[in-house]
């Protein structure tokens, strides 16, 4: 069993520093006791108040205990957007632990993406912090091409959460998996979730742009760049989402894109979504 020191300064505060001895995790979790304790409590967080209502889809406490994130870890959160794991994360991973936000290269994209996913270092740990009560001096953020050279081989986890198809179709899947493959400590892991094509789904539709990605393609994919996969978990599964929308995946909850038959696409709930895990080999 860890022993766990758990001091929260003032109630409402993220502040959670933790310390967690090495030891075995559960195999049935993933992670130790007292480590799902900490998750619940950030979790339960008034700040997540506005964010919880997708949980219901997105799963975070089985996703993150199945990725194996404990407290105390370098975590790597690939393009964090709007912040909804980093709300999760930051208090999560404790005093202990390092959260890293980061945002692909674009130094030589479109305009468009550069100014989407650039300048993260700038712009990404007033926003954190605001997000989450936790100082500024918290957050690392960087975009791939801005790497510290003594950040390689230090990182625990990796998680890509939703972002595979965006990678495939700006055409930068190479590189990106190529950074994360290098940040990882040998061993350390990499966890994916991504919305789900059907296995016969055609090439036209799985190229990125609706947002659907089928299962064997993103395990080969990973796999080419170093990694072998672990395990896959059916958390995040919707078998009502049938994967084969012609706006693709934001005809769903919660972008309701196409802005007809909203109650029908409520009805069916947030897409069906792989979850897979790897490890770093080489």
């Amino acid at each position: 069993m860890r022993r766990l020191i758990l001091l929260v300064a003032t109630l409402g505060l993220y502040s959670a520093p933790v310390i967690a001895e090495p030891g075995d995790a559960p195999a049935e979790s993933g992670i130790c006791e007292a480590c799902e304790g900490l998750l619940e409590l950030a979790l339960d967080h008034p700040r997540r108040d506005k964010d919880r209502e997708r949980d219901e889809w997105r799963h975070p406490a089985e996703t993150l205990a199945f990725f194996r994130v404990e407290p105390g870890m370098t975590v790597v959160d690939f393009i964090p957007g709007g912040g909804w794991y980093t709300r999760i994360l930051a208090p999560y991973l404790g005093d202990a632990g390092h959260y890293i936000a980061l945002n692909p290269d674009v130094s030589s994209a479109p305009e468009k993406l550069r100014n989407y996913f650039g300048g993260l270092a700038q712009s990404f740990p007033a926003k954190a912090a605001a997000w989450t009560g936790m100082p500024e001096s918290r957050f690392a953020a960087y975009n791939t091409d801005a790497l510290p050279p003594e950040l390689a081989g230090t990182v625990d986890r990796a998680l890509i959460i939703r972002e595979m198809h965006n990678l495939k179709r700006n055409g930068i899947i190479d590189r990106e998996l190529t950074a994360l493959n290098r940040l990882l400590k040998p061993d350390g892991l990499l966890g994916i979730v991504q919305h789900r094509a059907r296995a016969d789904a055609p090439d036209s539709y799985v190229d990125g742009n609706k947002g659907y990605l089928r299962e064997a393609d993103v395990i080969a994919m990973v796999e080419s760049y170093g990694f072998e996969l672990v395990a896959r978990s059916e958390v995040n599964a919707n078998p009502a989402d049938t994967a084969d929308w012609p706006d693709g995946v934001w005809t769903l909850p919660p972008a309701l894109r196409t802005g007809k038959d909203a109650e029908k696409y409520a009805g069916i709930g947030e897409s069906d979504r792989m979850t897979l895990l790897f490890r770093k080999w080489r």
